[in-house]
């Protein structure tokens, strides 16, 4: 089938965060975190192992998690990624290449670190 997959959010009255994804046929699905296109697959995946409420409650690990999520699938680092955050009652803030490199490059430090005790933790049982 062909036609179009997209991704949408926003916030109830309430102010609860909601993601849905409709696809060619008319279906909708809700989403705590999701990601289409091209290895989408693997993106979303990653994103259901990792993703816990813990931390959709924070800004920063909620923007981490995305940049661990896309590195799973990006060559090159943040010039290959553009990222947007939606907060209720703000605009839309796209960041900018700058916060990006930043972000990449301190998650690629902390998933290094982390592979680095894993090694160590395994050499020592």
């Amino acid at each position: 089938s062909s036609g179009i997959n997209a991704e949408y959010g926003g916030f109830d009255y309430d102010g609860s965060a909601h993601l849905y994804q409709t696809d060619p046929s008319g279906t909708f699905h809700e989403w705590k975190a999701n990601a289409i296109g091209r290895n989408g697959k693997t993106v979303r995946e990653f994103l259901e192992k990792h993703y816990t409420d813990e931390i959709a409650a924070s800004d920063e690990a909620c923007i981490k998690l995305t940049v661990r999520a896309l590195l799973e699938v990006v060559q090159s680092g943040g010039k290959n990624i553009e990222l947007a955050v939606m907060r209720r009652g703000k605009a839309l803030e796209i960041l900018d290449t700058k916060t990006v490199e930043k972000l990449v490059e301190e998650t690629e430090a902390e998933r290094d670190a982390e592979a680095e005790a894993k090694k160590k933790a395994a050499g020592k049982s």
